[in-house]
């Protein structure tokens, strides 16, 4: 019993990189749930998703997703969509921040904010236009037939293509769901609803070319060894129905959460309007003159 539970804990490609990323996460937001009022349901979505990314990355799972199609997908979709939608939903950024000693906040972490590196980092990856582009194209270049050999061919691009996939969808889910207007928010609440329902366009069509092909796409999970014995092609549908259906709720929920900032931002007052321009021509109004 204990040997099979092993089993599928022990990493089938082991990362110190990812675990020390990991466990680092995990303490710093532990550190700081402490510190700070954290509900149960931020808390939970917390975990769920760091669940998620690790199972994704660094358990016996591996071995199926790199060798069926529809595992495949389901990492991807995990990976790029629902951890990264959960995490930011938590909201963790206070909490990781409260989670660091006092002296590093002040002596490492500030500078390291202020820095020019930093900043040119965060004005890309955290563009809105770029992180929109991003999150899409590297879903439709990982579906290249060609690019997805190259992936399960070598390691090193197979780990790329993942920490892809993760990062894409934190900067991406970190602007939707952001919760303050703009500025200092980098995308309009409008935006933020309407983003979703633009990106999950193209996922859509790619899934739908996938679902139905009548040729195998990724001859390269045959040449590999497929986990499975199900036949190539209801394989190949079930990943395209994956990424097709899933993916495209949890996008929709993802603008439905968007939503509710907005509402909540509008309610607060928070939301700043522009005064309507004066039509031309039009005639001041009246002021009273009274005497005394």
């Amino acid at each position: 019993m204990m040997a099979s539970v092993l089993k599928w804990i022990v990493p089938w490609e082991f990362s110190w990189v990812f675990l020390l990323i990991f466990v680092t996460c995990g303490v710093l937001y532990l550190r700081g749930a402490r510190r700070l009022p954290v509900s149960v349901g931020r808390q939970l979505a917390f975990w769920i998703g760091m669940a998620m990314i690790y199972v994704s990355l660094h358990t016996y799972l591996d071995y199926f997703f790199e060798h069926e199609f529809f595992m495949h997908r389901i990492q991807q979709v995990l990976l790029h969509h629902l951890a990264p939608l959960l995490i930011i939903a938590s909201y963790p950024g206070s909490v990781l921040r409260k989670g660091l000693p006092l002296g590093w906040r002040v002596r490492l972490l500030r500078p390291v904010l202020r820095s020019w590196p930093w900043r040119l980092f965060s004005a890309v990856l955290l563009n809105p236009v770029v992180a929109t582009v991003l999150f899409v194209a590297f879903i439709l270049i990982w579906l290249v037939p060609s690019m997805q050999t190259l992936a399960m061919l070598d390691w090193r691009i197979y780990r790329f293509m993942n920490w892809s996939m993760l990062v894409s969808g934190f900067s991406y889910w970190w602007l939707v769901l952001d919760h303050r207007p703009r500025p200092p928010g980098r995308m309009t609440p409008g935006m933020r609803v309407l983003s979703p329902g633009i990106t999950m366009t193209p996922q859509i069509l790619a899934g739908a070319i996938v679902t139905f092909s009548k040729t195998d796409l990724y001859p390269i999970f045959e040449i590999c060894g497929r986990a499975f014995t199900f036949n190539v092609l209801t394989a190949q549908l079930v990943g395209g129905v994956i990424m097709w259906v899933p993916a495209a709720i949890i996008e929709s929920i993802g603008g439905l959460l968007a939503m509710r900032q907005w509402l909540r931002l509008s309610r607060s007052g928070r939301i700043r309007r522009k005064p309507r321009p004066a039509r031309r021509g039009a005639r001041p109004a009246p002021v009273s003159v009274t005497q005394d």
